[in-house]
């Protein structure tokens, strides 16, 4: 289920706080969170996070393709190894 609209996008507090600081630094490092359910804001463009996954912290460039969208979604926690060979039928 969605969002309401009346209430906004959520973005952790601290996140926002640390992205306009970000965005006022010359030096520009990636900012650590581990808040997957932010969603991205416009302010956020330009800037690198390192979302935690569960395991790592995988990094992520934000473009502005990406507005709307939640920080989660790029930072996958599951690791598919894909199905194993059939050995049975060859000979």
């Amino acid at each position: 289920m969605a969002r309401s609209i009346w209430k906004g996008p959520f973005v952790e507090l601290s996140l926002l706080k640390k992205a306009e600081a970000a965005q006022e630094a010359t030096k520009r490092s990636p900012i650590k969170t581990w808040s997957r359910r932010s969603t991205i804001l416009p302010q956020f463009v330009g800037l690198v996070f390192n979302v935690y996954n569960g395991r790592k912290f995988v990094p992520v460039s934000v473009n502005e393709d990406m507005v709307g969208m939640k920080l989660g979604e790029f930072a996958p926690t599951r690791f598919f190894p894909g199905h194993s060979s059939d050995k049975k039928g060859k000979r």
